[in-house]
Protein backbone atom coordinates (compact mmCIF):
# COMPACT_ATOMS: atom_id res chain seq x y z
CA UNK A 1 0.00 0.00 0.00
CA UNK A 2 1.18 3.17 -1.30
CA UNK A 3 1.97 5.92 1.49
CA UNK A 4 0.36 9.27 1.43
CA UNK A 5 2.57 11.67 2.27
CA UNK A 6 -0.11 14.91 1.43
CA UNK A 7 -1.82 15.32 4.93
CA UNK A 8 -4.39 17.92 3.67
CA UNK A 9 -7.10 18.04 1.79
CA UNK A 10 -9.19 20.49 0.35
CA UNK A 11 -11.97 20.39 3.23
CA UNK A 12 -9.53 20.06 5.93
CA UNK A 13 -7.54 23.21 4.37
CA UNK A 14 -10.95 25.77 4.54
CA UNK A 15 -11.83 24.77 7.95
CA UNK A 16 -8.49 25.10 9.23
CA UNK A 17 -9.36 28.39 11.55
CA UNK A 18 -7.57 27.82 14.77
CA UNK A 19 -4.04 29.63 14.95
CA UNK A 20 -0.92 27.50 14.30
CA UNK A 21 0.79 25.28 11.65
CA UNK A 22 -1.17 22.51 9.59
CA UNK A 23 1.29 19.65 8.16
CA UNK A 24 0.93 18.82 4.64
CA UNK A 25 3.98 17.12 4.30
CA UNK A 26 7.58 17.37 3.03
CA UNK A 27 7.92 20.64 4.48
CA UNK A 28 4.69 22.29 3.18
CA UNK A 29 2.82 23.86 5.65
CA UNK A 30 -0.47 25.91 6.38
CA UNK A 31 -0.32 28.63 8.61
CA UNK A 32 -3.39 30.06 10.24
CA UNK A 33 -2.43 33.39 12.54
CA UNK A 34 -3.94 34.58 15.53
CA UNK A 35 -5.83 36.84 13.22
CA UNK A 36 -7.18 34.43 11.11
CA UNK A 37 -5.24 35.05 8.05
CA UNK A 38 -3.80 32.27 6.48
CA UNK A 39 -0.65 31.51 3.99
CA UNK A 40 1.01 28.66 3.06
CA UNK A 41 5.03 28.54 3.82
CA UNK A 42 7.54 26.05 3.05
CA UNK A 43 9.98 24.98 5.78
CA UNK A 44 13.66 23.78 4.81
CA UNK A 45 17.30 23.44 5.90
CA UNK A 46 19.87 25.24 4.04
CA UNK A 47 23.72 25.81 4.93
CA UNK A 48 23.02 24.31 8.51
CA UNK A 49 20.20 26.47 9.21
CA UNK A 50 16.34 26.50 9.25
CA UNK A 51 14.29 28.91 7.27
CA UNK A 52 10.95 29.54 5.87
CA UNK A 53 9.93 30.51 2.73
CA UNK A 54 6.58 32.34 1.99
CA UNK A 55 4.53 30.85 -0.82
CA UNK A 56 1.51 33.27 -0.66
CA UNK A 57 -1.64 33.47 0.82
CA UNK A 58 -4.13 30.59 0.88
CA UNK A 59 -7.08 32.96 -1.08
CA UNK A 60 -4.23 33.46 -3.62
CA UNK A 61 -2.90 30.21 -3.66
CA UNK A 62 -4.60 27.10 -3.79
CA UNK A 63 -3.15 23.78 -1.94
CA UNK A 64 -2.33 22.38 -5.65
CA UNK A 65 -0.46 25.53 -6.37
CA UNK A 66 0.98 25.43 -2.78
CA UNK A 67 2.19 21.37 -3.56
CA UNK A 68 3.88 22.49 -7.27
CA UNK A 69 5.72 25.65 -5.77
CA UNK A 70 6.98 23.35 -3.26
CA UNK A 71 7.83 20.44 -5.53
CA UNK A 72 9.79 23.57 -7.38
CA UNK A 73 11.75 24.66 -4.02
CA UNK A 74 12.84 20.81 -3.41
CA UNK A 75 14.14 20.48 -6.82
CA UNK A 76 16.48 23.88 -6.33
CA UNK A 77 17.82 22.16 -2.56
CA UNK A 78 18.70 19.09 -4.09
CA UNK A 79 21.17 20.96 -6.45
CA UNK A 80 22.29 23.30 -3.66
CA UNK A 81 20.46 26.03 -4.20
CA UNK A 82 18.72 28.33 -2.11
CA UNK A 83 15.05 28.53 -2.93
CA UNK A 84 14.48 32.15 -1.07
CA UNK A 85 17.79 33.69 -2.99
CA UNK A 86 17.04 31.79 -6.32
CA UNK A 87 13.32 33.39 -6.24
CA UNK A 88 15.22 37.00 -5.03
CA UNK A 89 17.39 36.61 -8.00
CA UNK A 90 14.17 35.77 -10.63
CA UNK A 91 12.63 39.17 -8.74
CA UNK A 92 14.95 41.11 -10.03
CA UNK A 93 15.55 40.16 -13.17
CA UNK A 94 12.29 40.65 -13.95
CA UNK A 95 11.95 44.46 -12.57
CA UNK A 96 15.32 44.94 -14.44
CA UNK A 97 13.25 43.10 -17.60
CA UNK A 98 10.36 45.67 -16.75
CA UNK A 99 13.33 48.48 -16.82
CA UNK A 100 14.03 47.68 -19.97
CA UNK A 101 10.96 50.53 -21.03
CA UNK A 102 12.27 52.83 -18.15
CA UNK A 103 14.31 55.40 -19.91
CA UNK A 104 16.91 57.59 -18.76
CA UNK A 105 14.58 60.59 -19.03
CA UNK A 106 11.76 58.67 -17.19
CA UNK A 107 13.98 57.82 -14.24
CA UNK A 108 15.53 61.36 -14.29
CA UNK A 109 11.94 62.95 -14.02
CA UNK A 110 10.99 60.55 -11.24
CA UNK A 111 14.28 60.96 -9.50
CA UNK A 112 13.79 65.05 -10.06
CA UNK A 113 10.02 64.70 -8.69
CA UNK A 114 11.13 62.81 -5.50
CA UNK A 115 13.96 64.92 -4.42
CA UNK A 116 13.08 68.31 -5.33
CA UNK A 117 10.83 68.48 -1.95
CA UNK A 118 14.37 68.20 0.18
CA UNK A 119 15.85 70.86 -2.14
CA UNK A 120 16.39 75.04 -1.01
CA UNK A 121 14.58 76.05 -3.68
CA UNK A 122 12.56 75.86 -7.03
CA UNK A 123 15.48 76.82 -8.83
CA UNK A 124 17.76 73.91 -7.68
CA UNK A 125 15.41 71.68 -9.39
CA UNK A 126 15.15 73.85 -12.73
CA UNK A 127 19.14 73.70 -13.23
CA UNK A 128 18.87 70.18 -12.61
CA UNK A 129 16.46 69.72 -15.48
CA UNK A 130 18.35 72.43 -17.33
CA UNK A 131 21.85 70.97 -17.18
CA UNK A 132 20.19 67.28 -17.51
CA UNK A 133 18.62 68.14 -21.13
CA UNK A 134 21.15 70.48 -22.40
CA UNK A 135 23.65 67.36 -21.85
CA UNK A 136 22.62 64.12 -20.69
CA UNK A 137 19.39 63.70 -22.80
CA UNK A 138 20.47 64.22 -26.24
CA UNK A 139 23.05 61.10 -25.82
CA UNK A 140 21.11 59.15 -22.53
CA UNK A 141 17.40 60.31 -22.64
CA UNK A 142 15.60 57.76 -24.85
CA UNK A 143 18.17 55.03 -23.47
CA UNK A 144 16.54 52.11 -21.51
CA UNK A 145 18.16 52.87 -17.99
CA UNK A 146 19.45 49.38 -17.73
CA UNK A 147 21.16 49.38 -20.91
CA UNK A 148 23.43 52.36 -20.09
CA UNK A 149 27.09 51.73 -20.20
CA UNK A 150 30.78 53.79 -19.79
CA UNK A 151 30.53 54.71 -23.24
CA UNK A 152 27.50 56.22 -23.19
CA UNK A 153 28.35 58.07 -20.28
CA UNK A 154 31.62 59.18 -21.83
CA UNK A 155 29.92 60.57 -25.15
CA UNK A 156 28.06 62.99 -22.59
CA UNK A 157 31.08 64.46 -20.91
CA UNK A 158 34.11 63.92 -23.23
CA UNK A 159 32.55 67.33 -25.31
CA UNK A 160 32.31 69.74 -22.35
CA UNK A 161 35.22 68.01 -19.97
CA UNK A 162 37.82 70.46 -20.99
CA UNK A 163 35.90 73.04 -21.87
CA UNK A 164 33.26 73.44 -18.96
CA UNK A 165 34.64 70.85 -16.06
CA UNK A 166 32.78 72.44 -13.83
CA UNK A 167 29.40 71.69 -15.45
CA UNK A 168 30.50 68.42 -16.37
CA UNK A 169 31.14 67.40 -13.26
CA UNK A 170 27.69 68.32 -12.46
CA UNK A 171 26.22 66.69 -15.07
CA UNK A 172 28.24 63.43 -14.55
CA UNK A 173 27.17 63.42 -10.46
CA UNK A 174 23.35 63.97 -11.63
CA UNK A 175 23.90 61.16 -13.94
CA UNK A 176 25.54 58.74 -11.36
CA UNK A 177 22.41 59.76 -8.89
CA UNK A 178 19.99 58.89 -11.06
CA UNK A 179 21.20 55.67 -12.51
CA UNK A 180 21.91 54.78 -8.53
CA UNK A 181 18.38 55.36 -8.18
CA UNK A 182 16.92 53.19 -10.92
CA UNK A 183 19.15 50.85 -9.43
CA UNK A 184 17.39 50.71 -6.04
CA UNK A 185 14.27 50.81 -7.71
CA UNK A 186 15.12 48.10 -9.74
CA UNK A 187 15.18 49.29 -13.16
CA UNK A 188 18.74 48.38 -13.93
CA UNK A 189 20.09 45.14 -12.37
CA UNK A 190 22.15 45.70 -9.35
CA UNK A 191 26.49 46.50 -10.20
CA UNK A 192 29.09 48.87 -11.27
CA UNK A 193 27.40 52.05 -11.75
CA UNK A 194 29.27 53.67 -15.18
CA UNK A 195 28.78 57.57 -14.33
CA UNK A 196 31.00 57.14 -11.09
CA UNK A 197 33.93 58.46 -10.69
CA UNK A 198 36.21 57.59 -8.00
CA UNK A 199 37.99 54.25 -9.37
CA UNK A 200 35.95 54.25 -12.30
CA UNK A 201 35.37 57.57 -14.59
CA UNK A 202 38.54 58.58 -12.65
CA UNK A 203 40.37 56.25 -14.94
CA UNK A 204 39.40 57.22 -18.22
CA UNK A 205 39.02 61.13 -17.72
CA UNK A 206 41.65 63.93 -16.18
CA UNK A 207 40.60 65.17 -13.03
CA UNK A 208 38.86 68.89 -13.17
CA UNK A 209 41.30 70.03 -11.13
CA UNK A 210 43.73 69.12 -13.35
CA UNK A 211 41.90 70.42 -16.88
CA UNK A 212 41.75 74.17 -15.39
CA UNK A 213 43.22 76.09 -12.84
CA UNK A 214 39.76 76.93 -10.33
CA UNK A 215 39.04 80.37 -10.74
CA UNK A 216 38.45 82.23 -7.78
CA UNK A 217 36.37 85.72 -7.48
CA UNK A 218 38.53 88.67 -8.25
CA UNK A 219 38.78 90.58 -4.79
CA UNK A 220 39.94 94.04 -3.63
CA UNK A 221 42.75 94.01 -1.36
CA UNK A 222 41.66 95.15 2.34
CA UNK A 223 44.21 97.34 2.49
CA UNK A 224 42.00 99.60 -0.19
CA UNK A 225 38.57 98.95 1.28
CA UNK A 226 38.28 102.39 2.80
CA UNK A 227 39.40 104.04 -0.23
CA UNK A 228 36.97 102.16 -2.08
CA UNK A 229 34.04 102.66 0.35
CA UNK A 230 34.63 106.70 0.02
CA UNK A 231 34.08 106.14 -3.59
CA UNK A 232 30.87 103.76 -2.98
CA UNK A 233 29.72 106.44 -0.15
CA UNK A 234 29.86 108.78 -3.19
CA UNK A 235 27.65 107.03 -5.70
CA UNK A 236 24.23 107.27 -5.51
CA UNK A 237 21.06 104.78 -6.26
CA UNK A 238 19.68 101.20 -4.73
CA UNK A 239 22.00 99.19 -6.15
CA UNK A 240 25.20 101.53 -4.35
CA UNK A 241 23.67 101.14 -1.02
CA UNK A 242 23.09 97.45 -1.74
CA UNK A 243 26.88 96.97 -2.86
CA UNK A 244 27.42 99.26 0.92
CA UNK A 245 25.12 96.24 2.68
CA UNK A 246 27.06 93.39 1.20
CA UNK A 247 30.36 94.76 2.31
CA UNK A 248 29.21 95.77 5.42
CA UNK A 249 27.42 92.22 6.45
CA UNK A 250 29.77 90.14 4.43
CA UNK A 251 27.04 88.01 3.30
CA UNK A 252 26.50 86.75 -0.28
CA UNK A 253 25.05 88.71 -3.20
CA UNK A 254 21.48 86.83 -2.77
CA UNK A 255 21.53 87.15 0.52
CA UNK A 256 21.52 90.95 0.49
CA UNK A 257 19.57 91.60 -2.51
CA UNK A 258 16.88 89.35 -1.51
CA UNK A 259 16.59 90.29 1.91
CA UNK A 260 12.83 91.90 2.73
CA UNK A 261 12.14 93.89 5.65
CA UNK A 262 10.45 90.97 7.35
CA UNK A 263 13.83 89.53 8.25
CA UNK A 264 15.19 92.97 9.71
CA UNK A 265 14.92 93.75 13.35
CA UNK A 266 16.24 97.06 13.64
CA UNK A 267 15.63 97.86 17.17
CA UNK A 268 17.63 94.66 17.97
CA UNK A 269 20.51 95.57 15.00
CA UNK A 270 19.91 92.20 13.49
CA UNK A 271 19.16 90.49 10.43
CA UNK A 272 18.14 87.09 10.27
CA UNK A 273 18.14 85.08 6.74
CA UNK A 274 15.99 82.19 6.44
CA UNK A 275 17.65 78.84 5.53
CA UNK A 276 15.86 78.42 2.35
CA UNK A 277 17.84 81.25 1.28
CA UNK A 278 20.93 80.18 3.19
CA UNK A 279 23.73 77.90 1.42
CA UNK A 280 24.14 75.42 4.20
CA UNK A 281 20.92 75.33 4.40
CA UNK A 282 20.23 76.69 8.41
CA UNK A 283 19.01 79.99 9.29
CA UNK A 284 21.73 82.64 9.99
CA UNK A 285 21.43 85.70 12.25
CA UNK A 286 23.49 88.52 10.86
CA UNK A 287 24.47 91.25 13.68
CA UNK A 288 24.04 94.93 12.02
CA UNK A 289 27.18 97.54 12.46
CA UNK A 290 25.65 101.31 13.00
CA UNK A 291 27.01 101.80 9.31
CA UNK A 292 24.31 99.19 8.35
CA UNK A 293 21.55 100.20 10.29
CA UNK A 294 21.87 103.85 8.98
CA UNK A 295 21.75 101.99 5.20
CA UNK A 296 18.70 100.33 6.39
CA UNK A 297 17.16 103.21 7.80
CA UNK A 298 17.44 105.39 4.89
CA UNK A 299 16.36 102.67 2.84
CA UNK A 300 13.02 102.48 4.87
CA UNK A 301 12.34 105.84 3.85
CA UNK A 302 11.64 105.25 0.61
CA UNK A 303 10.13 101.62 1.25
CA UNK A 304 8.32 100.32 -1.70
CA UNK A 305 7.46 97.02 -0.87
CA UNK A 306 8.61 94.10 0.65
CA UNK A 307 12.06 94.08 -0.38
CA UNK A 308 15.06 96.15 1.74
CA UNK A 309 16.55 96.61 -2.05
CA UNK A 310 13.86 96.72 -4.65
CA UNK A 311 14.59 96.50 -8.17
CA UNK A 312 13.31 98.41 -11.56
CA UNK A 313 10.64 95.83 -11.57
CA UNK A 314 7.76 96.54 -9.62
CA UNK A 315 7.43 93.26 -6.62
CA UNK A 316 11.29 92.36 -7.49
CA UNK A 317 14.61 93.24 -6.03
CA UNK A 318 17.81 94.50 -7.16
CA UNK A 319 19.68 91.96 -9.62
CA UNK A 320 23.00 90.88 -9.34
CA UNK A 321 23.63 92.64 -12.75
CA UNK A 322 23.03 95.86 -11.59
CA UNK A 323 25.59 95.74 -8.52
CA UNK A 324 28.21 94.67 -11.04
CA UNK A 325 26.97 97.64 -13.16
CA UNK A 326 27.75 99.31 -10.54
CA UNK A 327 31.75 98.09 -10.76
CA UNK A 328 31.74 98.78 -13.88
CA UNK A 329 30.44 102.73 -13.65
CA UNK A 330 33.29 102.53 -10.56
CA UNK A 331 35.61 101.92 -13.23
CA UNK A 332 36.55 98.34 -11.26
CA UNK A 333 35.05 96.37 -13.77
CA UNK A 334 37.92 94.30 -12.50
CA UNK A 335 36.31 93.26 -9.08
CA UNK A 336 33.20 90.78 -8.37
CA UNK A 337 30.38 91.53 -5.48
CA UNK A 338 31.03 87.88 -4.29
CA UNK A 339 34.97 88.57 -3.88
CA UNK A 340 34.19 91.09 -1.07
CA UNK A 341 33.72 88.23 1.52
CA UNK A 342 37.57 87.16 0.56
CA UNK A 343 38.42 90.83 1.36
CA UNK A 344 36.33 90.44 4.86
CA UNK A 345 37.86 86.70 5.66
CA UNK A 346 41.85 88.25 4.18
CA UNK A 347 41.22 90.97 7.01
CA UNK A 348 39.96 89.04 9.56
CA UNK A 349 42.48 86.68 9.46
CA UNK A 350 45.92 88.91 8.86
CA UNK A 351 44.61 92.45 11.07
CA UNK A 352 42.51 90.55 13.76
CA UNK A 353 42.93 88.49 17.03
CA UNK A 354 39.28 87.07 16.15
CA UNK A 355 39.18 82.85 16.06
CA UNK A 356 38.39 81.12 12.84
CA UNK A 357 35.53 79.85 13.77
CA UNK A 358 33.92 83.21 14.63
CA UNK A 359 34.85 85.10 10.86
CA UNK A 360 33.56 81.25 9.46
CA UNK A 361 30.25 81.62 11.56
CA UNK A 362 30.03 85.78 9.93
CA UNK A 363 30.47 84.09 6.74
CA UNK A 364 27.81 81.87 7.14
CA UNK A 365 30.13 78.61 6.16
CA UNK A 366 28.73 75.47 6.31
CA UNK A 367 30.72 73.01 9.06
CA UNK A 368 32.97 70.63 7.28
CA UNK A 369 34.03 68.68 10.22
CA UNK A 370 30.68 66.73 11.46
CA UNK A 371 32.23 66.22 14.93
CA UNK A 372 32.06 69.67 15.53
CA UNK A 373 29.17 70.81 13.77
CA UNK A 374 27.69 68.37 16.38
CA UNK A 375 29.17 70.57 19.28
CA UNK A 376 28.67 73.64 17.90
CA UNK A 377 25.13 74.60 19.10
CA UNK A 378 25.57 78.71 19.35
CA UNK A 379 26.38 80.97 16.69
CA UNK A 380 28.97 83.44 18.23
CA UNK A 381 26.81 85.95 17.66
CA UNK A 382 27.58 88.29 21.02
CA UNK A 383 31.46 87.85 19.18
CA UNK A 384 30.58 88.52 15.79
CA UNK A 385 28.50 92.06 16.94
CA UNK A 386 31.98 92.95 17.52
CA UNK A 387 33.64 91.84 14.73
CA UNK A 388 31.29 93.40 12.29
CA UNK A 389 31.74 96.15 13.92
CA UNK A 390 35.69 96.25 13.64
CA UNK A 391 35.05 95.68 9.91
CA UNK A 392 32.50 98.48 9.44
CA UNK A 393 35.34 101.07 11.48
CA UNK A 394 37.67 99.29 9.41
CA UNK A 395 36.03 100.04 6.15
CA UNK A 396 35.26 103.93 7.38
CA UNK A 397 38.52 104.44 6.99
CA UNK A 398 41.16 105.60 4.61
CA UNK A 399 44.98 105.57 4.21
CA UNK A 400 46.92 108.39 2.96
CA UNK A 401 50.64 108.67 2.79
CA UNK A 402 50.55 106.75 5.76
CA UNK A 403 48.15 108.14 7.84
CA UNK A 404 45.04 106.55 8.63
CA UNK A 405 42.46 108.95 8.25
CA UNK A 406 38.97 108.56 9.92
CA UNK A 407 36.18 108.19 7.18
CA UNK A 408 32.72 110.01 7.47
CA UNK A 409 29.48 107.88 8.62
CA UNK A 410 27.19 106.60 6.15
CA UNK A 411 24.25 108.90 5.41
Amino acid sequence: MAIKLERLSALAVSRARKAGLYADGKGLYLQVARGGARSWIFRFRHAGRRRDMGLGSLDAVTLAQARKKATDARHALTKGEDPIEGRRALEASQRALAGKARTFEDCAAAYIAAHAPGWRNAKHSAQWSATLEAYAYPVLGKLSVADIEVAHVLRVLEPIWNDKPETASRVRGRVEAIISWAMARGYRPAGANPATWRGHLAKLLPARAKVRPVKHHPALPYAEIGAFMADLRAQEGIAARALEFVILTACRTSEAIGATWGEIDLDHATWTIPAARIKAGREHRVPLSAPAVAILRSMLKVREGEFVFPGGRRGRPQSTNALLALLKRMKRGDLTVHGFRSTFRDWAAERTNYPNEVSEQALAHAIGDKVEAAYRRGDLIEKRKRLMADWAKFCGTVAKSGNVVPMRRAR
